[in-house]
C-alpha cells in the first residue's frame, strides 16, 4: 500500500483506488485516505479526499454513507469557498444530484426534507449561474417516484426545455431517464427509439449503456423483438456483472430470465451475488431485486419445482417456495416504508404488478449453457384423443381404434397409443388377435429386448388364425436379432419365414402387406450384412428388388406399401454409396424422400435428406447440401428428437457459415445449442454448438455476446472430447473479443493459454501468432516488460519459420515498448535498426518479384516507424541541439521510407504520401519552410486527377494544405 507523504502521493493513491473494483474494500481505502489527507494540513487535500470518498460510496452498495462527507464538504464550501479549486467547485455542485437520488432511495428520509433539498439545489445552482436543467430533472425523479404523474409531466417538459450546461447529466444518462418516462406511460417503441443512440454507442458513461441495456429487456420482449432482447441480455449482463453498485440493473436481468423460460440461468445469477439479498445501503434497489427474486421463485413453483434448492440469503438453505415467500414479504415491507414516506400507494402498486408478471416467452434460447428447469414438453403434437363414450378416459374400443389408425397411417406416437391400449387391456377382456397386436407393438418399442415379445405375438396371431401376420412377426424378431449383433442367427432365422410367406402368397392365403413386411425384414438383415461385413451386396440388392417388384405400383392409399417402396429405394441408394457411386446414391435417396413426402410422411424423409447432404458435401456441392439439410429440418418438423435437431442445425450452421452468411449461421448454431441442452448433451454437442455460435457472432462484430457464449463453451470444451484445436480456436476467438472490448489483460490470458496448447503442435504458425497477439494485449494492458518477453518469443518462432514479415513486426513492437521500459530510447533505436537490417538482408536474397515487393513494403514501413520513434523519443528536458539531432535522424528515416515506397509505384502511393507529410512536418519543426512546402506540394501533385471521393485522398490533401498554411504565411 502506497505511503502518503505529500499531496502528490495522496492524489496517486486516490487515482489507484478509483481503479479498484467497486465494493467495501475500495470504500474502506477511501476512508483511510481521508484520514491521511487530514494529516497533511492542506484544505484542498481534504476536499479532494472527501470528493473521492463520495464517488466510491456512490458507486457501491453503501450509498447511504454519502450524506456525511457531502454535508462536511458543503459546510467547508460555505465557510471557505477559496479552499476549492475550479474542479472541486464543479464537483461539489455536481454531486447535489447524487444527494437527491440518494435521499429518494432511503425511505427514512422524509419527503419534506427531499423537497427542501430540491429548493436548496435550485437556489445554489442559480447563484452559481447554472441552468435549471439538472434541477428539473431531479424534480422529475421525485415526482415520478411518488406517483405524482401530472407534476412529473410538467417537470419533464421543463427539464427538456432548459439549456444544457456543465451541470446537466451526460447525454446517455439523460436519454435513459427520458426513455424511462416513455415506459411509465406505456410507450415501449418511443423508449427504445430514445435509447437508440446509447445502445448504438454514440453516447456512453460509467453506467451506460449498462442500465439502458437492462431497461430495454422487458419492452423488447413485449414488442416481440426477442433476438434483440437476447443480444441485450448477453451484452448488458457482461457490463453489469462486475459492478457492485448496479443491483437494480442486475435485477432487470434476473427478471428477463424469469420471463423467458431461462429460470436456470436466473438461479445462476442469484448465486453470483449473494450479498444482493441483504445489502441495505440502497433500500430501493434491494426492493427491486427482491421483487424479481419472488417473480423467479413463483415461476419455479408454477413449474412444479417449489421444493427445488435455490440460492438465497446466507445462513440457511432455501427452497424456491420458501424463498418466494421471504422475498415477497421483504420487498412489500420496503415498499410499504416508501409509500408511508411518500403518502401514496404508488411504489407498492408498481411492485405488486412487477411480481405478478407472467412469462412473455415460453423459451428463449440464449446460446450460453442452460439446464432446463421446466419439464420438457412433447416434441410433437399429441394426436387428439377419440371422443369418450362418457366423461373420463376413452373407452377401450376407442383407444384400440385410434391405435390402429395411427399404425395404419404410420403416424408418430403410434407406439404410445398402443401402450395406452395395453394398459387398458389389463382391466378388460380382449380377444386373442388384440393381444397379438399389443405384444407386437410393445415389442417394437423394446429394441433388442423385443425378440421374445415378437415370438409371443407370432404365436397369438397364429392362434387367432392369421398365419401371414404370424410369419411377419417372426421375421421382425429375426431383424431385431441382427440389430442386436446376432447377424448369423438372424440370417438363419429369416429363411423359414421368407419361404413360408412366399408360399402363402402364391396360394392367396395372405396379403401383400404381410408378404412385403417379411421381404422388408429379410432385405434389412441382408443390408446389415453389407454394412457390418462388406459382403453380400448382390444378395441384398436382389432382395430389395424383389421387394420393389412386389409393392411397386400397389401402394395407392396403403401407406405401409408406399413406405416399403420408399425404403427399398433408399436401400438401393445405400448399396450404390457402398459401391462408390455417390452420384447414383444421391439420386436414389432423393427419389426415396420424394416418395415419403408425396405420401405425406415427411418425417421418414429426414434421415435420407441428411444422407443426401453428406454426399453432396463430399462432392463439393454445398448448395445441394444446404438444400437437403433445410429440407430435413422442414420434413422433420416437431418430430425430430432433440439431439437430431441439434445436429441438423449445427450442420446447417457450418454450411451456411461457409458461404459467408454469418448472421443466419449464428441463428442455426443458437438453435443447435438449445436442442443439445434439451437432449442432455450440453457438455458435448452443446459445447461444440456454442463454439461455433461464438465464432459466428465474432464475425458479425457482436463481441460482448460472442465473449459470453465462448466463455460458456470453454467450461465444457475438452481436448479429449472436442480436440485441442477446438479449445485453441475458442480461446483465440475469445481473446479477439476481449481485445475489442478493451479487456486487454483478460485477452492476453486467453491468448497465452491457447499459445501454451499450440506450443506442442508440429506446425508452429498458430503458436507464433498467438504469442504475437498475446504480446499485443499485454502491451495494451500496460505491462510492457511482459509484452516484450512475449514479442521476443514470437520473434524467435517467426525466425525459425523464416517469416521475415512478422519477425520484423515483432521487433518494431518491441522497439516501441522499449520506450516504456528500462531499455529506454537507446534500446528502442537498436531494436528498430535490427528490424531495418532484417528487411534489407531478406531483400538481398529474395528472388520472387512478389516477395521482393512485399519485403520492400515492409522495409518502407519500418523506416517510417523508425522515423516516428526517433521524433517521439526525445526527452522532455532535452536541449535544442539534442532535439534537432533527433529530428534530423528521424527525417533521414522518413526520406528512406519515401524512396522505398516510391519504388512500389501505385501500390505504394498512399504509404509514400503519408511518409512525405511526416517528413514535411519535421522540415517545418527544423525551420525549413521551403522544404516543408516542397513536400506538401509533392503530395498534392501525387493526387492530381485522383478520385475526390477516396477518403485517403481527401485526408492527404487536407493535411498537405494544412502543412502549406504556416509556410505560405
Amino acid at each position: 500500500m502506497m505511503e502518503i507523504a505529500d499531496f502528490d502521493s495522496l492524489r496517486r493513491a486516490m487515482a489507484e483506488n478509483s481503479e479498484e473494483p467497486e465494493g467495501p474494500a475500495r470504500n474502506a481505502r477511501a476512508e483511510q485516505l481521508l484520514a491521511e489527507a487530514e494529516k497533511l494540513d492542506i484544505p484542498l487535500a481534504v476536499v479532494e479526499a472527501l470528493g473521492h470518498q463520495l464517488k466510491v460510496y456512490n458507486y457501491s452498495s453503501e450509498k447511504d454513507k454519502m450524506f456525511v462527507p457531502f454535508a462536511r464538504l458543503l459546510r467547508m464550501w460555505d465557510e471557505r469557498p477559496e479552499d476549492f479549486d475550479e474542479y472541486e467547485t464543479h464537483s461539489l455542485h455536481w454531486v447535489f444530484k447524487w444527494m437527491t437520488a440518494g435521499m429518494l432511495d432511503q425511505p427514512h428520509v422524509p419527503l419534506a426534507s427531499i423537497e427542501k433539498w430540491l429548493g436548496e439545489m435550485e437556489h445554489r445552482y442559480r447563484l452559481a449561474g447554472h441552468s435549471e436543467r439538472a434541477v428539473r430533472s431531479a424534480e422529475f425523479s421525485v415526482a415520478g417516484h411518488v406517483g405524482d404523474l401530472p407534476r412529473a409531466e410538467r417537470a419533464y417538459a421543463a427539464w427538456l426545455a432548459a439549456d444544457r450546461d456543465r451541470m446537466a447529466d451526460c447525454h446517455a444518462c439523460e436519454l435513459h431517464g427520458q426513455g424511462g418516462w416513455q415506459l411509465k406511460n406505456g410507450r415501449d417503441e418511443a423508449a427504445l427509439e430514445l435509447w437508440g443512440p446509447v445502445l448504438d454507442g454514440e453516447y456512453s458513461c460509467a453506467h451506460e449503456p449498462h442500465t439502458v441495456l437492462a431497461s430495454s429487456l422487458a419492452p423488447l420482449l413485449r414488442l416481440g423483438r426477442v433476438d434483440e432482447a437476447r443480444a441485450h441480455h448477453l451484452r448488458g449482463f457482461r457490463l453489469v456483472r462486475p459492478m457492485e453498485s448496479m443491483r437494480g440493473a442486475y435485477a432487470d436481468h434476473v427478471e428477463f430470465c424469469a420471463l423467458t423460460g431461462n429460470e436456470a440461468r436466473g438461479l445462476e445469477l442469484l448465486a453470483e451475488r449473494p450479498a444482493y439479498f441483504t445489502d441495505t445501503g440502497q433500500p430501493r434497489s434491494r426492493m427491486d431485486f427482491l421483487a424479481v427474486v419472488a417473480l423467479l421463485m413463483d415461476r419455479l413453483a408454477g413449474l412444479g419445482l417449489g421444493g427445488q434448492r435455490v440460492p438465497g440469503p446466507a445462513g440457511r438453505t432455501w427452497t424456491a417456495a420458501e424463498l418466494a415467500g421471504h422475498a415477497r414479504a421483504e420487498a412489500l415491507e420496503l415498499a410499504a416504508r416508501f409509500d408511508a414516506r411518500n403518502g401514496t400507494s404508488y411504489v407498492g402498486d408498481q411492485l405488486r404488478e412487477r411480481m405478478a408478471q407472467q412469462p412473455l416467452v415460453d423459451r428463449l434460447p440464449l446460446g450460453v449453457r442452460a439446464v432446463r428447469t421446466a419439464p420438457a414438453g412433447p416434441l410433437a403434437p399429441v394426436a387428439p384423443a377419440p371422443a369418450p363414450e362418457q366423461a373420463g378416459q376413452p373407452s377401450f374400443p376407442a383407444l384400440l381404434a385410434e391405435a390402429r389408425r395411427l399404425s395404419d397411417t404410420l403416424r408418430p406416437h403410434a407406439l404410445e397409443a398402443w401402450a395406452a391400449v395395453a394398459r387398458a387391456a389389463e382391466e378388460t377382456e380382449v380377444d386373442t388377435y388384440v393381444r397379438a397386436e399389443i405384444a407386437d407393438h410393445t415389442a417394437m418399442g423394446r429394441g433388442p429386448e423385443g425378440v421374445g415379445l415378437f415370438e409371443r405375438a407370432a404365436e397369438l396371431y397364429a392362434e387367432a388364425g392369421d398365419e401371414g401376420e404370424a410369419i411377419a412377426a417372426r421375421a421382425r424378431a429375426a431383424y431385431v436379432r441382427a440389430l442386436s449383433g446376432e447377424l448369423d442367427e438372424a440370417l438363419a432365422a429369416i429363411d423359414e419365414p421368407y419361404d413360408r410367406i412366399l408360399a402363402l402368397y402364391a396360394d392367396d392365403a395372405t396379403g401383400v402387406r404381410q408378404t412385403a413386411s417379411v421381404l422388408m425384414s429379410r432385405a434389412r438383415i441382408l443390408m446389415r450384412q453389407v454394412h457390418e461385413r462388406s459382403t453380400g451386396a448382390g444378395d441384398a440388392e436382389q432382395a430389395v428388388r424383389e421387394l420393389l417388384a412386389l409393392v411397386g405400383g400397389r401402394g395407392g392409399s396403403d401407406l405401409r406399401l408406399v413406405s416399403r417402396a420408399a425404403e427399398g429405394r433408399a436401400m438401393l441408394a445405400e448399396l450404390a454409396e457402398h459401391a462408390g457411386d455417390g452420384e447414383r446414391a444421391g439420386e436414389l435417396f432423393r427419389q426415396a424422400t420424394a416418395q415419403f413426402v408425396g405420401a405425406e410422411l415427411p418425417w421418414f424423409a429426414v434421415e435420407y435428406e441428411v444422407r443426401v447432404a453428406a454426399l453432396a458435401h463430399e462432392q463439393g456441392d454445398l448448395a445441394e447440401a444446404e438444400r437437403a439439410l433445410r429440407a430435413a429440418l422442414e420434413h422433420g418438423g416437431p418430430y425430430v428428437e432433440p439431439v437430431g435437431r441439434a445436429q441438423l442445425h449445427l450442420q446447417l450452421a457450418e454450411v451456411v457459415g461457409g458461404r459467408g452468411a454469418a448472421e443466419e449461421a449464428a441463428e442455426h448454431a443458437l438453435e443447435a445449442a438449445h436442442w443439445a441442452d434439451e437432449a442432455g448433451q450440453s457438455g458435448t454437442l452443446g459445447a461444440w454448438a456454442r463454439h461455433q455460435l461464438g465464432g459466428f457472432l465474432l464475425r458479425q462484430g457482436r463481441f460482448a455476446e460472442a465473449a459470453e457464449v465462448l466463455e460458456s463453451a470453454l467450461a465444457d470444451l475438452s481436448a479429449e472430447t472436442h480436440g485441442d484445436g477446438a479449445v485453441v480456436q475458442t480461446q483465440w476467438w475469445l481473446g479477439d473479443c476481449l481485445s475489442e472490448l478493451g479487456e486487454h489483460h483478460a485477452a492476453a490470458e486467453r491468448r497465452l493459454q491457447a499459445a501454451e496448447i499450440a506450443r506442442h503442435w508440429p506446425e508452429q504458425h498458430d503458436h507464433a501468432t498467438l504469442a504475437h497477439l498475446a504480446a499485443e494485449s499485454l502491451g495494451n494492458a500496460g505491462l510492457p516488460a511482459e509484452a516484450d518477453r512475449a514479442y521476443t518469443r514470437a520473434g524467435e518462432l517467426w525466425r525459425a519459420m523464416g517469416n521475415v514479415h512478422f519477425l520484423v513486426r515483432s521487433q518494431r513492437a518491441r522497439a516501441w515498448l522499449a520506450l516504456r521500459t528500462e531499455a529506454g530510447p537507446e534500446g528502442a533505436r537498436r531494436l528498430m535498426a535490427d528490424a531495418v537490417r532484417e528487411c534489407e538482408a531478406a531483400l538481398e536474397t529474395a528472388g520472387d518479384p512478389a516477395a521482393v515487393e512485399r519485403l520492400a513494403g515492409e522495409l518502407g514501413h519500418t523506416h517510417r516507424q523508425f522515423g516516428d520513434l526517433l521524433a517521439r523519443s526525445v526527452p522532455e528536458d532535452a536541449d535544442d541541439a539534442a532535439i534537432r539531432e533527433a529530428f534530423e535522424a528521424a527525417l533521414a528515416q522518413m526520406t528512406a521510407a519515401i524512396s522505398v515506397f516510391a519504388g512500389l509505384g501505385d501500390d505504394g502511393l498512399h504509404s509514400r504520401t503519408a511518409a512525405e507529410l511526416a517528413a514535411g512536418w519535421l522540415e517545418a519543426d527544423l525551420s525549413r519552410p521551403a522544404a516543408a512546402t516542397a513536400r506538401a506540394r509533392a503530395v498534392l501533385d501525387a493526387y492530381e486527377g485522383a478520385d475526390p471521393a477516396d477518403e485517403t485522398v481527401r485526408a492527404r490533401r487536407a493535411e498537405a494544405r494544412q502543412l502549406l498554411e504556416p509556410t505560405e504565411e
